[in-house]
């Protein structure tokens, strides 16, 4: 079983940059293919991007394309999301989740493990 941890984030204004990271631990972390996910207030939880187990594939929500970056690093058991041009709307709070391969990869009942997350608040 796969822990993750989630940090970086925090308050930027719109426009702004921030980095979020999430740290596994407990599990083969090349075997997952690993998402992000965010949820704001009063508001389901809405899949975010995901990255397939070697980083040759990833996918965005229409919102973030263009402006969020999944990667990830295997030798160190994390995953990144990059994001640019940050606007009000992109707050929430930010988790990343391990998918041993249930598809579709954009479906957060496909995941089993996840993060505490971690709170972005853009402000405009």
């Amino acid at each position: 079983q796969v822990q993750l941890v989630e940090s970086g984030g925090g308050l930027v204004q719109a426009g702004g940059s921030l980095s979020l990271s999430c740290a596994a631990s407990g599990g083969t972390f090349s075997g997952y293919t690993m998402g992000w996910f965010r949820q704001a207030p009063g508001k389901e939880r809405e899949f975010v991007a995901f990255i397939s187990w070697s980083g040759g594939r990833t996918y965005y929500t229409d919102s973030v394309k263009g402006r969020l970056t999944i990667s990830r690093d295997n030798a160190k058991n994390t995953v990144y999301l990059q994001m640019n041009s940050l606007k009000p709307e992109d707050t929430a709070v930010y988790y990343c989740a391990a998918n041993p391969g249930f598809q579709p990869y954009t479906e957060k009942r496909n995941y089993p493990y996840w993060g505490q997350g971690t709170q972005l608040t853009v402000s405009s």
